[in-house]
Order: structure tokens, then sequence, then C-alpha cells
């Protein structure tokens, strides 16, 4: 085997507070979007967005540029959608790219402080492998793809300033100037949200499991002694 069965196994058994902690973020991120694409007028879903999307990146990943392909695309969040980053799914963030490029993004969009950038878009494309300390699993990433550094650094240049220009379309730099303002705001508020959901998923877990024990005890306990 290439991995560990056992720290699979306790990973699985551990998240189960972080996973109602995360939902409550989430939630409250996708109320926000609503909030601002219903300020600004334009929608993720809305035929002007889908138009202005696939008009200016076509049928390539945002990121490495390869061809899309229907099995393999995932909906990215150029500002990722967790406390993080509190990213919103709104016009001009809400892009389709490959499914390795938004995997290997995550690394940056869950990082507490980001060194290379101030976005988690921005800092995927700033890992041309001089900026970091090695090891570096998505400069590994991006080396794979690009091996000459010169050719690496070029694209990932051209892929950055190309999402500005994006973002940058009249009708969609309204909408990310919005969330901006929102974001900033948001950050402390999530965090604090992420921790009072874990306490109440504790505290109510275990309230549930206390009143369920001696029914469950007793009917085990009669089990094993038969």
């Amino acid at each position: 085997m290439t991995f560990d069965p056992s720290k699979l196994l306790r990973k699985a058994t551990s998240r189960a507070k972080s996973d109602v902690a995360n939902k409550l973020v989430s939630m409250m991120l996708h109320e926000l979007s609503r909030r601002v694409t219903k300020t600004v007028g334009l929608t993720v879903n809305g035929e002007v967005y889908s138009k202005l999307a696939t008009g200016f990146f076509g049928t390539r990943c945002p990121y490495c540029n390869k061809e899309l392909v229907a099995k393999h695309v995932a909906v990215e969040h150029l500002d990722g959608m967790n406390r993080r980053r509190a990213g919103l799914h709104i016009p001009g963030n809400v892009v389709i790219s490959c499914s390795d490029c938004n995997r290997e993004k995550r690394a940056d969009d869950q990082r507490a402080i980001l060194t290379l950038a101030q976005s988690g878009w921005e800092s995927f494309l700033s890992h041309d492998s001089e900026r970091c300390v090695r090891p570096c699993r998505v400069c590994e990433y991006w080396e794979a793809i690009f091996p000459d550094l010169a050719t690496r650094k070029k694209h990932l240049s051209q892929a950055a300033e190309r999402i500005l220009e994006f973002r940058n379309i009249p009708q969609i730099a309204t909408a990310i100037k919005a969330s901006l303002v929102t974001q900033e705001a948001a950050r402390k508020m999530l965090e604090d949200l992420y921790r009072e959901g874990q306490k109440y998923a504790h505290s109510r877990i275990n309230s549930f499991a206390d009143s369920l024990s001696p029914q469950f005890e007793g009917r085990i306990g009669g089990m094993i002694e038969s």
C-alpha cells in the first residue's frame, strides 16, 4: 500500500465537529453572496456572467491553460469559500478550472496566513520554485507541468495577469469591489462562527450521547452476558 490506513481512519473519526462548523461557515458565505449579487444586479448563474466567463476563458483552465475535459473539471472559487479566505460565490470569483488545479490550490486556500500573495489564487500562481522553502508540494505541481523554470515563471505570471484582466471587466469589477469589503469584515466573524459551531456540535453530541447511553449500554451488556 502507498498510504497508511490507520492514519486515514483516525482522520475520518476526528473530523465530525469540523464538518459541522465548516457547514455553518459555508452557509454564512452563501448568504453573504446572495446579498452582494442582489446589490450589484449580476449573478453567477445568469446568462450575462456565463457569456462573460466563457467568452474570456473559453474551454481552458484559467490556471494551467489546459483544455478542459467534461469529467475533469471543477467549479473554482478564486478566493476560496472558507473561513481563511472568505471568498464569495459571486461574479468574478467563480470560474471553471481543471480538477487538478482546483485540488492543488487548496493548499494555499487553507493557510491561516499567506506569504506569497494576499489572495489564494494569486498565491497559487506564485509558486515558481524560487519563493518557497523546499520541499513545497505546490511548487512541485507546477514543476511537473512546466519543467523549464523560465517557461514556468512566464506562464504563472501571464495566468495571474489574465485573471486580473477578467476581474477588471466593468460589470465584474463592481461585484469584486463589493465582495472585498465584505470579505475583510467577515473574516473575524467567520473564525468566531467556526469555533462556536465546533463547541455547539461537541456539546449537543455529548448531550444526546449521554441521554442514550443508559439504554444502549444496558442492551449491549445483556448481549455480552448472554
